[in-house]
């Protein structure tokens, strides 16, 4: 999926845009928790630990690539701050991935933890393409006042886990199809670790997990629950499948771009979607039938063509909610509000199984 470095002014705006209307969003719900005049009560983490990531039943499903084994890991989680009635940590572990980029090795996020005793649901929130962390953690902060635990991470070569020196220039998603394969796959495996931490966690209900992303974070959303049985909630926010045919019919001049690159250096269409299709969400598409499923797509999307989110959509087979904006990619962020309450009224919803 080689989306072009020259598009980073522009999920540079989107990212700002959302992170502006999201702080204005959460507002009010910031003052409301200060006049609150008795003693928050909270379930204490440690600062270091270790969780057993234990397969389910349905582990048989999950595709090879994806698969891991029964095994321990260690994490660490320090105390970083409020965010009016939620205590934010940040939170590292190793990767299940062990790169020639040691920074990579160590995944990093936030964890946003409810007011209270718990139970609570819990959701992986997973960030955007161009490197803006502020949507993932206003998703995060915003189902946590709802009462819903939330952990943000990085995906591979992202801020902390960036590579230095010769390393410098490796990106999950890249002009490289081998590389994004690579990279894709090890960010399905280290969210499998993520939900295995919120499963660890006491507050935590581990029967109701889920996972959400915007673009790059709805494309993973879906290719995670489709290899992590635990998820049982699934929110896909201007994501897709399809990927390879979206990027080859793409009329942009970037994605043209890149198929001059590709066909000259010996490639074919051929190629490129036997590369893609093994961390296609679309390819999996099945898995998610006995999901809950909320799909959101812009129908004006000039970054993944609206046929991507259909066809992930037609995949799963059994028609989940897909709801379209009146938008594009960058100007669905005038839809923040409504969609800030969608998101956590779905999330907060576990009567449907």
């Amino acid at each position: 999926m080689p989306i072009p470095q020259t598009l980073k002014l522009h999920r540079r705006a989107w990212s700002m845009l959302w992170a502006v209307l999201g702080c204005l969003a959460l507002i009010s719900p910031a003052v409301q928790a200060e006049s609150k005049p008795m003693e928050p009560l909270y379930v204490d983490i440690p600062e270091q630990g270790e969780v057993r990531f234990e397969t389910t039943s349905k582990e048989d499903r999950v595709p090879e690539r994806f698969h891991l084994d029964p095994h321990t890991f260690p994490f660490q989680c320090h105390f970083k701050r409020m965010s009016g009635p939620v205590k934010v940590y940040d939170v590292s572990f190793p990767s299940p991935v062990k790169t020639e980029v040691k920074e990579n090795n160590t995944v990093h996020g936030h964890y946003y933890q409810p007011e209270g005793e718990g139970p609570f649901p819990a959701c992986v929130c997973l960030h955007i393409l161009g490197g803006g962390f502020e949507l993932s953690e206003m998703s995060a902060n915003a189902l946590a006042r709802q009462g819903i635990a939330a952990l943000t991470i990085k995906m591979p070569y992202y801020a902390q886990r960036r590579g230095t020196g010769e390393f410098s220039g490796r990106r999950m998603i890249s002009f490289v199809p081998e590389h994004t394969a690579a990279g894709m796959t090890q960010a399905v495996l280290d969210i499998r670790r993520a939900a295995a931490w919120l499963a660890s966690r006491e507050e935590v209900d581990a029967d109701r997990l889920g996972v959400t992303g915007i673009s790059l974070g709805g494309i993973m959303s879906a290719l995670s629950s489709e290899a992590e049985p635990r998820f049982s909630k699934v929110a896909i926010y201007l994501g897709g499948g399809n990927l390879a045919l979206g990027i080859w019919e793409n009329p942009h001049p970037h994605a043209r771009l890149f198929r001059k690159q590709w066909l000259e250096h010996g490639g074919t269409f051929e190629s490129f979607v036997k590369i893609m299709s093994p961390v296609d969400p679309h390819t999996y598409g099945h898995l998610l039938k006995d999901r809950d499923v909320l799909m959101v797509a812009a129908k004006h999307d000039e970054i993944l063509p609206p046929s991507t989110a259909v066809a992930l959509w037609e995949s799963i087979g059994k028609q989940p909610e897909l709801v379209w904006l009146d938008a594009g990619h960058i100007s669905a962020a005038l839809y923040i509000f409504g969609e800030t309450q969608r998101l956590t009224t779905f999330f907060s919803n576990w009567e449907k199984k």
